[in-house]
Order: C-alpha cells, then structure tokens, then sequence
C-alpha cells in the first residue's frame, strides 16, 4: 500500500482550540453581563443567517456601549488565554515547512492576534467596518460558520495543496466542514460526539502537543 502523502497545510479552528474560551463573541457577551443564547439557537435552526446573527451580537454590545470602537473591543480580547501547547505545536510544524491556517468564525480582532503570536501562516475570520472614529458599523462576515468547508477549499486552491495534503483540527460540529476536505481529521477536546464521529484521532487533553503525533506523515 502507498504512502499517503506528507501534511503541507493544517487548518485551526479559533475558539475552543487555538485560544481556551468557548467564542470570542461570547467573551465580549461576558465582559458586558450578556448572552446571545436565543440568536444562537435561532441561528442553529436555520431561522436567521450569519449576517443577522452578527448584527445581533454587535447590538448586545451597543446596549453598553453604544459608540463601541474596534480598538475596545480589541483590549476586551486580549485577555483571552492561547491555548498550552500551542506555541511547540506551531514550532514543530514551521519546523517541517507546513503551512499554518486559522479558519475561525470567530473574531478578526482575535484571529490576527493569535496569528502573530503563534508565527501562523493566515488566518480568515470575521471582521468588522468602521466609521473614521473606528467606531463599529456593521460586521462583515468573512467565514459562514456553517460553511468552513468552501473556506478551506478555496484557500487548497491558492496555495495548490489538495485535500490529501490537508489537516484539520476543531473542537465542535461546526468543524466538520473543515474535516469534510482534510485527509488528517483532529477533533480536540471535542464539545460534542459529531465531531468526534468525523474524527481521525480525538485529543481530549487541553495540550496542543498532543496533537503532533495525529500530524505525522
């Protein structure tokens, strides 16, 4: 039997993996005493779409704030812990020449944070429009949660690396489509068993270098 080829591109989700708190929006939900439980049950029934469910979230946040800015909302995030193991994780895999992805439908604000921190290679998520005094407008959605998938795929495409040479690794079902064209499947600490049922290997240790020996070619 033929060796399958080497992994040259993996593919994070944000929230819950790369960073230890369940959603960046849900922090900033937090920092102000909300929740958005009934918009994300409503989104989970396919009764609103990811642009309502933003302008929802951003709302919450004007109940406080009205005239909320980009940049506080940047300082609430940087208290959002990266997860223990990223930064080796990151290192090996530079190490080996693998591109590095983060896929999020999350926070941009975050997104570009952990890229840097992290040395990652990209990293897509969804981000915000500002008026000239930064502050906050609309929200524009870069990554459909429901629809990681096609992100992915077409970031295969611009860098010319097929699903064969793709991993993936999330933590709940919104990651399958991640999974759906990635060779390598990793569901770390898994929120929930759809995740895990679409998983090559399942990392149930808040640890990212866990996740190395499921990345070995």
């Amino acid at each position: 039997m033929s060796k399958p080829p080497r992994v040259r591109l993996v593919a994070f989700d944000m929230d819950g993996t790369l960073v230890d708190t369940v959603s960046s929006w849900s922090f900033v939900h937090q920092h102000f005493g909300e929740n958005n439980d009934e918009s994300l049950r409503a989104f989970m029934h396919d009764e609103i779409d990811d642009e309502e469910f933003v302008r929802r979230d951003i709302a919450l946040w004007r109940r406080h704030a009205p005239a909320i800015t980009s940049m506080e909302v940047e300082k609430i995030l940087a208290d959002v812990p990266i997860m223990p193991g990223a930064h080796e994780l990151m290192r090996e895999l530079k190490s080996r020449g693998v591109k590095t992805a983060i896929i999020s439908g999350g926070l941009d604000l975050l997104a570009q944070r952990v890229k840097k921190e992290l040395h990652m290679d990209m990293a897509l998520a969804n981000v915000f429009e500002t008026d000239d005094r930064g502050v906050i407008t609309r929200g524009r959605v870069m990554v459909p949660v429901k629809k990681k998938e096609a992100v992915l795929r077409g970031l295969q495409a611009q860098l010319h690396i097929s699903s064969e040479q793709t991993a993936s690794v999330g933590n709940s079902e919104i990651d399958v489509g991640l999974f759906r064209t990635s060779r390598v499947r990793v569901a770390f600490c898994p929120q929930d068993d759809i995740v895990i049922a679409n998983a090559t290997s399942v990392v149930g240790e808040k640890d990212l270098r866990k996740v190395l020996p499921a990345l070995k070619d």
